[in-house]
């Protein structure tokens, strides 16, 4: 099954109300700076990060697009001596992705990540997630957010990043 289509199936079947804005791919966010479709898509724009640390525990990280992850403050929170970025094949493995399509919604392909939720992202009144492929934004208020949050077993951490 296509990526986008089970998160829709997903959120649907929770009643989770969204709505998807289709566009070029986009791989990073600067790329999105300079994507006029992507410019007028309403509510925070995230990232989502895909770590793994030196125990081979993996982590999730969503965060405002234009914020850089403190690595230190993750480690002392875990209590870990390194985290890094996986390798492609782990997020394979792990998430069912390609590298550039990370997103929230990949937690809903792995019941052993930890997802890591910035609250800027929480307490935004809406913000914008791939749905696992990057030429689509599903955007969430924050109430549906944390809808979705309360539907997902994984350990959740919402953290100040």
């Amino acid at each position: 099954m296509d990526q986008d289509r089970f998160v829709k199936e997903f959120l649907d079947s929770n009643k989770i109300e969204y709505k998807t804005y289709s566009h070029p791919a986009v791989f990073t966010v600067h790329e999105s700076h300079n994507n006029p479709d992507v410019k007028k898509i309403p509510g925070l724009r995230t990232k989502s990060l895909f770590l793994k640390d030196n125990n081979s525990n993996f982590y999730l990280i969503c965060l405002g697009g234009e914020k850089r992850l403190n690595t230190k403050l993750l480690k002392s929170h875990f209590k870990i001596k390194s985290l890094n970025f996986s390798s492609p094949e782990e997020l394979w493995q792990e998430l069912k992705v390609k590298p550039g399509s990370v997103s929230i919604f990949c937690i809903l392909n792995s019941a052993r990540t930890t997802l890591v939720v910035d609250k800027e992202v929480l307490e935004s009144a809406e913000s914008g997630f791939h749905p696992n492929i990057n030429t689509e934004t599903i955007v969430l208020s924050s109430e549906n957010l944390k809808k979705f949050l309360g539907m997902i077993e994984n350990r959740k951490e919402i953290l100040e990043l």
